[in-house]
């Protein structure tokens, strides 16, 4: 069973990163304190798997914190792809759904030069959801993808 492993914000496009080990997620707001829950509804929350994350740093040769790649949740044991959006996910008791793919943004070359080149294939920078169910998480809860319908 996957687990969410991180939670982080950022205020402000480019500004620092804050980590939590619980945060309320809302419906209009996603992440409390997060800059981009507000901006557009389907992009509120954003996820990045914790074994696609150590396989792209492998691949650079270069040992980068998650929180550098600037996603909100970083669960274990979980690869995104194509074939989920639409799909939902549900930490604890918060409800998404899986909207479209995280594209790497510029700012990751300024980490490292093929970093954005790394993350561009098969969903590697992550996937981008809605929220459909507010609540609190935590760090260590339960992260399911459900069965459609």
């Amino acid at each position: 069973m996957a687990k969410l492993l991180g939670i982080a914000t950022h205020a402000q496009s480019k500004s620092d990163i804050i980590t939590h080990e619980r945060i309320l997620i809302g419906l209009t707001t996603g992440l409390t304190g997060d800059y981009r829950g507000q901006k557009d509804p389907k992009k509120q929350v954003t996820l990045l798997s914790k074994a696609t994350w150590d396989a792209v740093t492998a691949l650079i040769g270069e040992p980068l914190d998650w929180t550098q790649r600037r996603a909100n949740l970083l669960i274990d044991d979980m690869d995104f792809s194509e074939a989920l959006i639409g799909q939902q996910v549900q930490i604890g008791a918060v409800l998404l759904e899986i909207t479209c793919e995280t594209d790497p943004c510029s700012r990751m070359l300024a980490l490292n030069p093929k970093l954005k080149d790394a993350l561009t294939p098969d969903w590697r920078g992550g996937a981008r959801c809605k929220v459909l169910r507010e609540g609190e998480i935590k760090i260590g809860d339960p992260v399911h993808i459900l069965k459609r319908l």
